[in-house]
């Protein structure tokens, strides 16, 4: 008996060894130390949606199938949902502590047009509920080879000028409302015949939320599900610690509003590896916000990004345009860009910087960049569809101090064939927000300009720097 007891404890052991190094050949040959992520822990026992009531039929509303298994599992300590083949209609749905979401192939969640769902606890929140949220939340994944489909274009706000003909006439036969002068839609009074939840049309565009949204939670995995047409973000943890995301595609049209990819907004410890991305704005992004009390994370740090593919995006790589509590210790290496209005984009503003430490990139890949292969604003803004700024041009004392500080930035090995213009670089008068940035070893061929830097605000080195007229390149 004794003897199969140390047996049992030996094979337990090396279980969690391997399921524990599962990610240690990312951290390989590190230019830096950074932290290593670590798996959820999710209990062995499972539920089938099906055993909760749900039906795959693409016509029942499944809500509360969702939360009953889900609760179910909570009481036990957790497990895993099990999302079997079918179309599951639903509004919102909350992760708990310990619970894995399972999404099999050919199963399709499908978010319902009913806006009246997606009403917050309080008349007072300024967004309505994420499609799958979780808040200071533990242990937590969503797996499987299945989809998910925000149906964002019930909430999206449309632009005439990023439309075909076509896909204009599509969001019209939807209902919908268009501005006085043609050039915005609305998803106001809708064919579908749901009632209204904004006071006026434009009112959906500040209301709209994430696909997946996790709020100060911990040990977080993302495996190998496609997450397509968000209302606005896809993949959105913030004030996270120890996230993975592995071998997702990310996906939504081109000319969507604030289609962002997978975005990390203060995130410590974290992980992107093997993903596609082909989305309507930023392709991977860090952001980091003003820093929040008692959050498991604040600023973004200890991060890995590696062997991803990022089709269409505003940017392939980007930092910004919050950088408030810093980006510390990142490694992003063999990615590959194709098609991106931008390759590495590095954006913020004052009010919203903040200083980047230890950043490495290194072994980038790009073709038919739109405008810069690498770039640095540091006059960034948002705005609304309108054209509205989204910030108030007035800053206060504090947001004056919070300036952008690109600096121990290094940037080797990129190959990029075919971009607007080559590098582009600005600060701000009388202020260091570009400096001790180094590129290296790279070869950029370029259609109009090989290089746009500031040297009076910025101080960048170049070495090995090969910038290439695309004429010349071709013999001209």
């Amino acid at each position: 008996m004794r003897r199969f007891f140390i047996c049992w404890l030996m094979v337990a052991a090396s279980c969690m060894t391997a399921w524990a190094g599962e990610y240690d050949r990312y951290y390989v040959d590190m230019p830096t130390e950074v932290a290593r992520v670590r798996v959820p822990d999710i209990p062995d026992r499972e539920v089938r949606l099906t055993d909760c009531g749900g039906k795959g039929d693409g016509v029942t509303l499944n809500t509360d199938a969702f939360r009953t298994a889900i609760e179910r599992l909570a009481a036990l300590g957790g497990g895993r949902v099990v999302v079997p083949s079918g179309v599951w209609i639903t509004g919102p749905i909350e992760l708990m502590d310990n619970t894995e979401l399972h999404v099999e192939r050919g199963a399709l969640i499908y978010f319902s047009p009913d806006k009246r769902l997606y009403m917050g606890r309080s008349d007072r929140e300024e967004r309505v509920l994420p499609c799958i949220y979780a808040v200071n939340r533990a242990n937590i994944a969503i797996t499987g080879e299945g989809t998910i489909d925000g149906n964002g274009s019930q909430w999206r706000p449309v632009k005439r000028n990023k439309q075909s003909d076509v896909e204009w006439k599509q969001y019209l036969a939807m209902g919908g409302m268009v501005t006085d002068d043609g050039s915005l839609w609305y998803p106001w009074k809708m064919k579908n015949r749901y009632p209204d939840i904004a006071d006026e049309p434009k009112g959906y565009e500040a209301m709209r939320n994430d696909l997946i949204r996790f709020v100060g939670c911990t040990n977080i995995l993302l495996k190998g599900v496609t997450v397509q047409n968000s209302p606005r973000f896809h993949v959105h943890p913030c004030n996270c610690r120890n996230v993975i995301v592995d071998g997702m595609t990310v996906r939504c049209p081109w000319n969507v509003q604030n289609g962002d990819g997978i975005d990390f907004s203060d995130v410590n410890v974290g992980l992107i590896v093997g993903c596609t991305v082909d989305v309507g704005d930023d392709g991977i992004c860090m952001k980091s916000s003003t820093a929040k009390r008692d959050a498991p994370a604040n600023g973004c740090e200890d991060i890995v990004v590696q062997d991803n593919t990022v089709y269409h995006a505003h940017g392939g790589f980007v930092l910004g345009s919050n950088t408030t509590s810093g980006i510390r210790r990142m490694v992003v290496r063999h990615n590959r860009f194709y098609g991106t209005d931008t390759g590495l984009r590095f954006k913020s503003g004052i009010g919203r910087g903040g200083r980047t430490e230890r950043l490495f990139v290194s072994d980038i890949v790009m073709s038919d960049i739109a405008k810069e292969a690498i770039v640095f604003q540091c006059d960034y803004s948002d705005h609304d569809a309108d054209g509205t700024p989204k910030r108030s041009k007035t800053l206060t004392e504090k947001q004056l101090k919070r300036i952008p500080e690109f600096q121990d930035i290094h940037i080797s090995n990129v190959i990029c064939r075919g971009c607007k213009t080559g590098i582009k670089a600005k600060g701000l008068a009388s202020l260091s927000c570009v400096h001790d940035v180094r590129i290296d070893n790279a070869t950029i061929v370029y259609r109009k300009s090989a290089e746009q830097i500031d040297q009076a605000t910025t101080d960048i080195r170049l070495t090995d720097v090969r910038l290439i007229s695309d004429r010349r390149s071709k013999g001209e």
